[in-house]
């Protein structure tokens, strides 16, 4: 089981980028899955999640209207597109796949991938 999350990098206020976060030894799915971010000294806050069923998507106030969740369910991946980027972007981004099992909870999280904004 692996969740490998790529795309990050050093962009200029305004700019785009796409994150991916690509599943093995499970299907995205059938998990509801995560995209967080840590910025340096802060903790960890949640920045869009995608239900199961694709029915159910939220996203921060922070990022609203500039950062969007999509899944492609052949490819087994799940993507970010942030727009609009902000210095206050600037993190690492996580990718994490959760699902109730009647065995207990399947939490699996990647190693993430660091956004830099910056000019």
């Amino acid at each position: 089981v692996q969740l490998v999350e790529s795309g990050g990098g050093l962009v200029q206020p305004g700019g785009s980028l796409t994150l991916s976060c690509a599943a093995s030894g499970f299907t995205v799915s059938s998990h509801v899955m995560t995209w967080h971010r840590q910025a340096p000294g802060k903790e960890r806050e949640m920045v869009a999640s995608m239900s199961s069923s694709a029915a159910n998507i939220a996203i921060a106030d922070s990022v609203k209207g500039r950062f969007t969740i999509s899944r492609d369910n052949t490819e087994n991946t799940v993507y970010l597109q942030m727009n609009n980027l902000k210095p206050e972007d600037t993190a690492v981004y996580y990718c994490q796949a959760f699902q109730r099992s009647p065995v207990g909870p399947v939490d699996y999280w990647g190693k993430g991938t660091l956004v830099t904004v910056s000019s």
